[in-house]
């Protein structure tokens, strides 16, 4: 298969290259002998010019750096050095620009049993047509695509460049992961789907309507927290701005308002995930990183090391977007809820809570069904669910085939994801 293309990361800014000028020519002085004409010498106060530009110019840049260092610094996200690599480095690669806890592959790593390659479907629907797999797979700039049918390897395929052990960012398939160990803490009776979360985190009592939401209403993102999810760039506002900070609980404490009522409606927030992050690793006593590692990285039989970025060295999970592992390891997570959470013979996640996950909550969220940071999208089945980034990350379970389908890509932002997921359900169904 062919090499596929990468796409830019983000808009395309100035490069910062501006043309010098050249400064006035000082006039020369008549010689007599032409042939050995004598050096000009400019004038005292061309000179005096000259050397105050000298020194000008690179004390105005420096002001200018300076100043966009004290403009971070001041809103307390990331340097403008890591800022300017953000918008030039993939979105599967930006994990590696943050600090983060290691998450270590399982003392007993387990690979994946496979089975004969499978053979896909020559053609997927696609916006009301059909696509080769290859070129669906192109168009929606793939990375890695990991078919498992009934717990075995059927297909597996990377972009030239990447592999098995290639470590990827996941994004938003991250809140799925946390919803995993909200259902281990209610199940070990250390949280409730009812505890509110100020009694769990006192420090973001208002004494108002904020007050009222509960760990359910988080799950769910029925929460209201009045963060809008702003992708545009801006890091003065919103999940952008909260990718950005250096200092999560701090921007928690600052955006407390409400854009609803509690429970009133579904409204897609990150937000939602962070403030669900806290209260389980409140609830736990550890890190979520760490939780994550001997509760489900370590059972499942990760074979590679992965990590969870955080808001500054030895700070807190960045919860709602940024795990980063490989796709044979996604794809174990995938397998884990399909089997109902168990592994080997060992229940590692509560069945109840695969059945609270794959059944969608009453209030839908952006128009499609939705269920404890689990999607169940519109273009699937039915009874298949997913865990969704923003750029093309899915960890696609459908349990009436026995499929996990892992796709991780460096697309738009939310873009396809309808076409895609039925693309992904007609292999599933071919299988």
């Amino acid at each position: 298969m062919s090499e596929l293309t990468r796409p830019a990361s983000a808009p395309d800014g100035g490069d910062g290259h501006g043309a010098g000028e050249t400064g006035p020519q000082p006039r020369t002085s008549s010689a007599p002998d032409v042939s050995h004409p004598e050096p000009a010498t400019p004038r005292p106060g061309r000179r005096r010019w000259l050397r105050r530009a000298t020194i000008a110019l690179p004390v105005a840049l420096a002001v200018l750096v300076a100043g966009s260092y004290a403009t971070t610094a001041v809103l307390d996200v990331q340097p403008p050095h890591t800022l300017l690599r953000l918008a030039t480095t993939p979105f599967s690669e930006q994990g590696e620009l943050f600090p983060s806890r290691t998450i270590p592959a399982a003392s007993r790593p387990l690979p994946l049993p496979q089975q004969a390659r499978a053979a896909l479907p020559a053609q997927v629907p696609w916006k009301g047509g059909t696509l080769p797999v290859e070129e669906f797979l192109a168009t929606t700039h793939t990375n890695a695509f990991l078919v498992l049918h009934d717990g075995k390897l059927a297909h597996q395929w990377y972009r030239e460049g990447a592999g098995p052990t290639t470590r990827m960012a996941s994004w938003s398939v991250a809140k799925s992961m946390v919803s995993l160990l909200a259902g281990q803490a209610i199940e070990a009776g250390k949280l409730s789907e009812d505890d509110r979360l100020v009694d769990v985190l006192p420090q973001l009592r208002t004494g108002g309507r904020y007050d009222e939401i509960t760990v359910r209403h988080l799950l769910d993102m029925t929460a209201g927290v009045d963060v809008p999810e702003d992708y545009a760039g801006n890091f003065l506002a919103g999940t952008a701005r909260m990718y950005l900070t250096r200092d999560l609980p701090g921007f928690i404490e600052d955006h407390r308002g409400l854009e609803f009522r509690p429970g009133s409606e579904g409204g897609y927030r990150s937000v939602d995930t962070e403030l669900l992050g806290m209260v389980v690793a409140k609830a736990e006593g550890r890190p979520l990183a760490d939780l994550f590692a001997d509760n489900i990285w370590e059972p499942v039989g990760a074979q590679d090391t992965a990590a969870w970025n955080l808001d500054r060295e030895g700070g807190t999970e960045k919860a709602f977007c940024c795990l980063n592992a490989t796709a044979r390891d996604y794809a174990k997570i995938g397998q884990l809820v399909l089997d109902g959470g168990r592994v080997n013979g060992r229940q590692v996640i509560p069945k109840a809570w695969i059945a609270r996950i794959s059944t969608p909550a009453p209030h839908k969220v952006n128009k499609w069904g939705y269920s404890a940071q689990w999607w169940h999208a519109i273009g699937g089945d039915g009874t298949d669910f997913s865990a969704i980034g923003i750029h093309g990350q899915y960890i696609y379970v459908n349990p009436d085939t026995r499929t996990v389908v892992v796709k991780l890509s460096d697309h738009g932002a939310e873009q396809d994801e309808r076409e895609t997921i039925q693309a992904m359900s007609a292999i599933a169904h071919s299988l």
